[in-house]
C-alpha cells in the first residue's frame, strides 16, 4: 500500500472575479519510506501542494488517501489529530521559540499531546541526541547557529516519530556546507527509520540526494526523475 496517492487533486484560488488554479490535476503516488523532492519555478503550486498533503488545506477537487485513510472524506476536525499523529513538519523559518530551550521546543508536541513532563524530557533528549545535539540541549535559538535551529527543528518534528515528515525550502536560509549536512541528516532518518520524507526545494544539489525529483509548472507534474545512484553522500 503506498503511503501516499493523490487522484486529480485540484486547488483554486478565487480572488474577486478571476481565479486562480494553484494545483490542475496532480496525480502523485509515494511508497512507504520513499525519500523524494518536489522542484518548479515560483508559482508553480509547490507549497500548496505540501500543505495539502500536510492536511493543513483542503484540495478544491480531487482525492487523497494518507496511510490508507480517504483524507478529503475526513471532517475539518478530525485533521488536527490526522496532523499529531502521522505528519512532522519543516520549515524555511525553523519557527522555534525563540524563549525556550532546544529541550522545551522539542518538547512542545508532547505537551499539546497531554504527555506527562518526564516523559516530554526524556523524548526530548533523545530526538535531540538524533540529530546530533547531545550538547545544546538547554540552549535558546539565539545561542544556536542556523544549522542547529533547523536540527532542532527536525527533533521537534520527528518526536511524535510520524509516518510523513514534509519539509518546505529546509536549506533555503542556510549556506551550502550546511544546508548538505541537514539533508544528509534527513536520509539518514529516512534509512534509520524507514520515514517517509518529502521535501520542496529551490536546489538542485538538495534535489539531487533525494531518491525523485518530482517536476512542476503550472500545478502540473511535467516531469519526474531518479538521481543518480550514490548522489547522497557526506561532505567533507
Amino acid at each position: 500500500m503506498a503511503m501516499l496517492e493523490t487522484r486529480g487533486l485540484t486547488r483554486i484560488y478565487r480572488m474577486g472575479r478571476s481565479e486562480v488554479r494553484a494545483l490542475n490535476g496532480v496525480d502523485l503516488t509515494v511508497e512507504q519510506g520513499e525519500f523524494l523532492s518536489v522542484m518548479g519555478r515560483s508559482g508553480s503550486g509547490k507549497s500548496t501542494l505540501l500543505h495539502i498533503l500536510g492536511c493543513l488545506d483542503r484540495p478544491t477537487g480531487g482525492e487523497m488517501f494518507l496511510d490508507g485513510v480517504e483524507v478529503t472524506r475526513l471532517p475539518r476536525q478530525a485533521l488536527p489529530r490526522l496532523r499529531r499523529e502521522k505528519i512532522g513538519f519543516v520549515f524555511q523559518q525553523f519557527n522555534l521559540i525563540p524563549t525556550l530551550t532546544a529541550l522545551e521546543n522539542v518538547a512542545l508536541p508532547l505537551r499539546y499531546a497531554g504527555v506527562g513532563g518526564k516523559e516530554q524530557k526524556h523524548r526530548a533528549q533523545g530526538a535531540l541526541e538524533k540529530v546530533g545535539l547531545a550538547d545544546r540541549l538547554h540552549h535558546r535559538p539565539s545561542e544556536l547557529s542556523g544549522g542547529e535551529c533547523q536540527r532542532v527543528a527536525i527533533a521537534r518534528a520527528i518526536i511524535n516519530h510520524p509516518a510523513l515528515l514534509l519539509a518546505d525550502e529546509p536549506t533555503g536560509e542556510l549556506d551550502t556546507h550546511t544546508a548538505a549536512e541537514i539533508v544528509n541528516l534527513l536520509h539518514h532518518l529516512n534509512q534509520e527509520t524507514g520515514m517517509t520524507i518529502i521535501i520542496v526545494t529551490h536546489d538542485p544539489l538538495v534535489a539531487s540526494r533525494t531518491g525523485r525529483i518530482i517536476h512542476l509548472l503550472d500545478g502540473r507534474i511535467v516531469r519526474e526523475e531518479k538521481p543518480a545512484a550514490g548522489a547522497i553522500k557526506q561532505d567533507n
